[in-house]
């Protein structure tokens, strides 16, 4: 059971420990996200095979 109260978890230590004017910077740089890369026919694959697919 954990105790949410606990004054040493990580999620308080990091809050103590966060810096505004960094996270303001990495905030204000507009960085761009990668497009992924395309897959192959044989690298792309469905989550659920689709003789197993109950809801069609």
């Amino acid at each position: 059971m954990s105790n949410t109260d606990n004054d040493t978890s990580d999620i308080k230590k990091a809050a103590e420990q966060a810096d505004s004017q960094q996270i303001a910077r990495n905030l204000k740089d507009n960085k761009g996200v990668d497009v992924p890369e395309a897959l192959n026919k044989d690298e792309q694959t469905s989550f659920i095979e689709d003789d197993l697919r109950t809801d069609k």
